[in-house]
Order: C-alpha cells, then structure tokens, then sequence
C-alpha cells in the first residue's frame, strides 16, 4: 500500500501529545517515588519540553533520540540503580520515537487520506486502549517468571535481583519441585488426570457437534445449550453438584470421578471449535462419500475427520488446558489420593508459603504458552484449508 503524503506537525501539537504521554508515564514513576502528582507534573513538562526542542532546534532524529536515551537513562540509574537505568533507557528510546512519530506526522501514512482528524484519534485510541488491557494481564506473569529463580525464601524481589547480581538469582526452587515427593505425586496425578480427561472431551464434544450441526435433530439449540453450561454456571455450583452426585453412586474420592468432571468442564470448548470448524464444512463431500458406497464410520474418518481435525485438535488443547489447570471441581469430588498440581499450589499457599510455588507456576504458563501457540498454528492451517486465507 502507498504511503499517504503528510505534512508534519506543528510544534505545539507535538509537545501536547509528548506531555500526555509524559503525564501517564509520569505517574506511575512519580508514584513510585512517593509523588503520583508530582510526577504527573513533571513528566508532562520535560516531554512537552523535549518535543518543542527537538521541533524547533534539534531538528535531526537519530541525535535526539541517542540524546533522549542518554538522558533518561542517567535520570533512572540516579533513582534506582541499574534495574532503573535500563527502564530509563527505554523510556528515553520509545520518547525518542514519538516526537519524531508525532511531529512528522507518521501516524497518518499508512492511514486512508480522508480520514477525519477525530478518525484517527480513535484508530490509535482504540491501539492504545488494547494495549493497556494486554500489560494489565500480561504484568502478573511477567512478575512471577523472574521471582521463580529468587535465591531466597522470599515472594518478593531482593536488594540482590534489583541490582542484577548473579547471586540473588538461583534454581533452587525449580530443584524442591523436581526433588518433592509430594510436587511429583501431584504432577503425576495430573499426568494421568489430564489426558484421559482430554480423551473422553474430544470423543462426546466431537460426536456432538456433528451431530448438533444438522438441522434436522430436533431440540438442538437447548441440547447445545445444555451441553456449554459448564462454561456459564460458576464453578463453586457445578463442583457442589458434583459432590452430591457422586456421594450416591459410589464415585467420590475415584480416579474415575476426577476424570469425568474434568472431561465434562472440557467438552463445552470441543463443541464451540468443532462446531466452529463445520460451519464451513461442505455436506456434499459426505454425500458423494455415500454415492460412491463409504459407510458413515468410512466417511467420517476419510473425510469429515482430516477436514475439521484442526478444530478437534485445538478443542482437545483447550480441554487438556482446563484439565491441568481446574482446582475448585477436584477439591469437591477427589480424594488426597488425586491430589493434582493445582490443589498442591492452593494447598502451598494456604498452608505453608514457599517460594516453590512461582517455579511451578512458571512451568504451568510456559507449557501454557506453547499449547496455545499450537492452537493458532491449528486455526490459520484451518482457515486455510477452509479458503479463508490467501496465505
């Protein structure tokens, strides 16, 4: 696409937009420091600052920005040290780009010509709004991975780790979890929780949305409906009716009552992809299946299965996800026999405080992060094999 031709900014735009970031960035350094206003204040006058600076004076980019980066990052090692430093840089760096992203108007190139003024303060708003909520969920995380190699017993950052020193920094809780007896019967037991789980979801979620997907069954919209619940009821209700249930037919405290409530929570989210998958499924491949002599097993799995198997798969993810990770149901129907990671981390952390925890934790969001990685490879191969995508 070509670049819409632009004029730059006048000064004072620029410093009003760099005082507005300044001011939000601003407070939360300012806070830290004991001052929320004060820092409001402050940033707000040293962006608005350096954007007419640089407009009016220092009117080369990679100079001012080296300047900026410099700056901030001598005004954060003052502050806090080396941790400090190395944000200040940052800072100084992402500033840097926006005066200039600002003054030169290089917001509006790859945006339509005829957009109103009011347009584009949306388009980038709604850009801004989206990554605020992304670094508001993504923050925890990010304070747990570096705090899980904590050389100490503690839940909180140490004078040691602040200043980067190889010493505050240890694999010794990732060593308590490997070496416990008690973390290794609770990830073996989700071990063998999860993947029967996972199994029983894909089977009963996959036969159900197939058989949800044809218009002719009757009732289907309050079966599907009946059959998602587990995602809409809370938790705490469908775990409670568990327990009554399983405390009559024999099945409380069982392997065989874990894996079933685990399986039930799973099948809502095979249904949803899978249901997903077969709205652009094409029903004359099965019919000419059948013209040419296939029975309906024959058909499903040399048809219908390799084309929706990108849904299955990304369901059976999703089960095994919330499997692994469920700890309200199992506190109702297991047993201290089927005690899994999860309810040994509610259990380390209501119990006994250790620092463990984070190294478990930590594992859980990588294994996370690549199941969910899976699940997107899964989604684009799917639209591509179902004429979504150009690529």
């Amino acid at each position: 696409m070509a670049l819409t031709p632009v004029t730059p900014q006048t000064p004072g735009f620029t410093a009003a937009v760099s005082a507005a970031f300044g001011a939000f960035f601003g407070l939360f350094i300012g806070t830290a420091q004991g001052s929320g206003l004060l820092g409001v204040l402050i940033g707000s006058g040293v962006l608005a600052a350096l954007a007419f600076a640089f407009k009016t004076v220092l009117k080369q980019e990679k100079p001012a920005r080296l300047a900026t980066v410099l700056g901030f990052g001598a005004v954060g090692y003052a502050l806090g040290g080396v941790p400090a430093l190395v944000i200040g840089a940052l800072l100084g760096w992402f500033f840097g780009w926006l005066i200039f992203f600002v003054g030169e108007s290089r917001y509006r190139r790859t945006l339509a010509p005829y957009l109103t003024p009011g347009q584009v303060l949306w388009h980038y708003t709604f850009r801004i709004i989206c990554g605020a909520i992304f670094v508001f969920l993504i923050t925890p995380i990010l304070v747990v991975l570096p705090l899980s190699f904590n050389a100490e017993n503690f839940f909180t950052f140490t004078p040691e780790m602040l200043r980067f020193d190889p010493e505050g920094y240890s694999l010794r809780h990732y060593k308590d979890f490997f070496s416990s007896s008690d973390w290794q019967n609770s990830l073996k037991n989700s071990v063998m929780i999860a993947p029967m789980a996972t199994i029983l979801s894909v089977g009963f979620g996959t036969l159900a949305a197939i058989g949800l997907s044809s218009e002719h069954v009757p009732f289907r919209r309050a079966i599907m409906a009946i059959l998602i619940s587990p995602m809409i009821v809370p938790l705490i209700i469908s775990a409670a009716g568990m327990y009554f249930f399983y405390s009559r037919i024999g099945l409380q405290g069982t392997y065989l009552g874990v894996v079933l409530a685990h399986a039930a929570l799973g099948i809502p989210f095979v249904i949803i992809t899978v249901t997903a998958t077969l709205v652009g499924f094409d029903r004359s491949l099965t019919r000419a299946a059948a013209n040419m002599g296939a029975d309906p097993v024959k058909t499903f799995f040399k048809v219908q299965m390799p084309l929706i198997l990108p849904g299955v798969v990304s369901g059976g993810l999703f089960a095994f996800i919330t499997s692994f990770d469920e700890v309200v149901v199992v506190l109702f129907v297991g047993s201290a026999g089927q005690k899994t990671l999860p309810w040994q981390m509610f259990t380390g952390l209501r119990e006994q405080i250790s620092p463990t925890i984070l190294a478990v934790a930590t594992i859980l969001v990588a294994i996370s992060i690549l199941l969910l990685t899976t699940v997107e490879m899964l989604r684009r191969r799917s639209e591509r094999l179902r004429g979504m995508s150009p690529q």
